[in-house]
Parts: structure tokens; C-alpha cells; sequence
């Protein structure tokens, strides 16, 4: 059942907040190059602002780990529903599963099975864990769209076709001035240190009491340091005091904001983080860090030794091809060492500085002449056979311009 190849459509599935904010940029700038393109989406608010005819709305109540039972059904029904509405539209022609491997590959066989193109928006993370998914992802996929330099080779060396796009940190400049300004106005002190605990119930409970502790040993140490925690919005906010208060009170010298991730990222002279994204964040605006992931040592030892095959674990380390970032994962010991860690980092200025060139030329380098959208409608216009009618756009030296 081939798309009609005079007006063929596209259909997004994403299950996740993260997937609505990736799929909506593309969205646009596909509507933008193609304002008649239709656009259908099992997705969320951000899809639909963005010009996509959504569906059915999902990611509201997205799951982390290990998914009920209500949820494997509730999956289940939606791929019924796929399937069943697939075969009403013959007119898609491309099928763009967004994240979420687990949610989407069997909605990537449907649709290879009723001889749709797939390519897929944000490379399943196979490289570092579960290898033995990439038969699965090589049967469903046409195109791997890669938010990561070295993502691209490690997929082509699978035979599973990819493309390194760029990252959507990356996409869009920032007002260093306005953020400066603001940045005035946080607390003063000498280092300023920014702490980033994780977005997520589980990384929050295991990660943020040795953060908390270690801040504690660091203001004895260093007299004159101040601190803020990053939240990533009001409710964690609350939860972060909470924990606090059950840990001995929140600290002398330490305050919290909620939302402000850049603007935390300007003020602070370095920063201690749980590896994720936000690493990235960091690294966009050169700031030194290290980074940390608490797990449970009999669940890694079972379990996690033989899923994990990446020597490295940090965005930006793995991005640079070395360790430029101290990175303390899997992270087992008390606060003791990420103590030594941090301590020995800002005690060392030559370190700072070292780390900070080798951000920006081994972790920003590759992401100076792409642009993470305009790349991804590229490619999957192109896989629709829709020629580029539109340079890409590229960010130097903070100004966006075309090549």
C-alpha cells in the first residue's frame, strides 16, 4: 500500500515530553518550508502549535522504567489503533518515530510491514546498551537521524543507514548578555557552584542526598562558596526541599531556581551534575564540570555490567572521543569522592581552563555548521523525495546564517 506519490503525508509518534519538543521544531520548519505539507501525530501540545494534525495526544502520563501492566495494554491498543488508521491513510508516505524505542518499533513494523518509509528522530541509544537491538532496529528503519557526531559512524559500521544532524541545545543561540545581566543579580560568592540533581523521581531519590552532602563538606572547605540547585520546574522544586528537610535542613550558602538552566549555567564558575542532557547545556557555554550517576551496585552488577558497552558515559566525553569531563559512573562510594572530585577541580585553575578549551573545541567543533531541525526536515523530506528547496541554517559565533 504505497502513499500517493502527488500529495504524500507524514505521521509522528511520540510518547514523551522530550519527543513533542524534538518532533514540533521539525514540525515547523518542515510546515515552514512546505505550508501545505500535511502532518499527522500520535503526540503532544507542542506537535500541534507546531502545524501537525494530531491524532490521538499521548505523553501526558509517560513512563520511566519498567512500564505496567495498564500501560503494556494501553500500548497495545495504540498500536491496534495504528495499524487500523495506517491502512485508512494510504497518503503517509514516511512514518517518523520520535525517542522512545520501546513505545515505537512495533508501530515502526506496522509501518514497514504496510510498506512505509521510517526514519527516526533521535537515534535509539543501542551503543550503549542492548546491542542485540540492532537487528530489530535494522529490519524498521530506512534512516537514523542522529543528535550526536559519533552516533552516525557506529550505526553505518551496523549497516543501519544514519545521519548526524546536529543537537537541538545547539540550535538556537543564547543572549550571553541578557543572561549576564541576570546573573547579577543571583547570589555573589567565590566558586559559585551550580548543582543539577536530575529530572526524575528515581535519579532525584538517589542522586541529590550525596549532592547535598558533598555542598555541605565543599562550604567547609571553601568559605566563601555559594550554590544553587537547578530544578527543572516548580514541583521538583518542592520535592528538593522536601528531601532536604528529612536530610539535616537545607544548607547555609545554597539557594534553588526552578527553570533556569542557561541562566544558572552563566552565573556559576563551575558545576556538579547528574549525567544527562543538561551536560550538554553545560558544555554550550564552556563551563566546567563533573558529572555523576547513582545507581544500586547489586542491580549493576546483575544486571547493568552486561546490558552497558560504552567505556564512557558522559555526553560530552563521548562527543569528544576522551574523558575531557571527570565523570564518576556508576557512582557507588558516599559523597567522599565526588568530594575530591569537585574540590580538586575548582582548586585548580590550570584544570578549569583546560577544561573549558577542550569544550569548546572538542565537544562544540562538531556542531558548528549543522542545525538540528533544518537537517531533520532535510532528510526526511528527501526520503519522501522532496528535493531541499532551503539552505540549511547554521549558528556562528551566536548568529544564524545559511551555507
Amino acid at each position: 500500500m504505497n502513499a500517493p506519490a502527488d500529495h504524500p503525508a507524514l505521521l509522528f509518534t511520540a510518547f514523551e515530553p522530550s519527543g513533542d519538543d524534538h518532533a514540533s521544531a521539525v514540525i515547523a520548519e518542515i510546515r515552514r518550508r512546505r505550508p501545505d505539507q500535511r502532518i499527522y501525530a500520535w503526540g503532544g501540545p507542542k506537535m500541534a502549535s507546531a502545524g501537525a494534525e494530531v491524532v490521538h495526544r499521548t505523553g501526558e502520563d509517560a513512563v520511566v522504567g519498567i512500564p505496567t501492566l495498564d500501560k503494556i495494554l494501553e500500548h497495545q491498543r495504540i498500536n491496534r489503533d495504528i495499524e487500523r488508521w495506517l491502512r485508512a491513510h494510504p497518503d503517509v508516505a514516511v512514518h517518523v518515530p520520535v525517542d522512545s524505542p520501546a513505545a515505537n518499533f512495533p508501530i515502526c513494523a506496522i509501518a514497514k510491514k504496510q510498506k512505509r518509509q521510517v526514519v527516526h528522530l533521535v537515534a535509539p541509544q543501542i551503543w550503549a546498551w542492548g546491542g542485540w537491538r540492532i537487528n530489530k532496529l535494522r529490519r524498521c528503519t530506512d534512516l537514523v537521524l542522529c543528535f550526536n557526531p559519533f552516533e552516525e559512524t557506529w550505526f553505518r559500521e551496523r549497516d543501519v543507514p544514519a545521519k548526524f544532524i546536529g543537537n537541538p541545545v545547539f540550535d538556537e543561540p543564547l543572549d550571553l548578555a541578557a543572561l549576564s545581566e541576570r546573573a547579577d543579580a543571583l547570589p555573589g560568592g567565590s566558586p559559585k557552584l551550580a548543582i543539577f540533581p536530575g529530572s526524575r523521581p528515581a535519579e532525584l531519590r538517589r542522586n541529590f542526598p550525596v549532592m547535598l552532602r558533598t555542598f555541605r563538606q565543599l562550604r567547609e572547605r571553601f568559605l566563601r562558596m555559594t550554590g544553587i540547585v537547578g530544578a527543572v520546574n516548580e514541583p521538583v522544586r518542592a520535592q528538593l526541599y522536601e528531601k532536604a528537610n528529612l536530610l539535616g535542613g537545607w544548607p547555609e550558602g545554597l539557594d534553588i531556581v526552578a527553570g533556569e538552566t542557561d541562566l544558572l549555567v552563566r552565573w556559576c564558575d563551575a558545576a556538579m551534575v547528574v549525567s544527562g542532557t543538561v551536560t550538554l547545556q553545560i558544555a554550550k557555554q564552556c563551563k566546567p564540570m563533573v558529572t555523576m550517576y547513582k545507581t544500586n551496585k547489586i542491580m549493576y552488577e546483575l544486571v547493568g555490567r552486561r546490558l552497558i558497552t560504552t567505556p564512557l558515559f558522559t555526553l560530552p566525553n563521548l562527543i569528544a572521543g576522551r574523558k575531557v569531563v571527570p565523570e564518576l559512573i556508576p557512582y557507588f562510594k558516599d559523597e567522599g569522592q565526588l568530594f575530591e572530585a569537585v574540590s580538586s577541580l575548582l582548586s585548580d585553575e590550570g584544570a578549569l581552563e583546560s577544561q573549558r578549551n577542550a569544550l569548546r573545541a572538542d565537544v562544540l567543533g562538531p556542531f558548528e555548521s549543522v542545525a538540528a531541525a533544518s537537517g531533520a526536515a532535510d532528510a526526511i523530506l528527501s526520503v519522501m523525495g522532496v528535493e531541499p528547496t532551503d539552505p540549511h541554517v547554521v549558528i556562528r559565533d551566536g548568529v544564524r546564517v545559511g551555507v
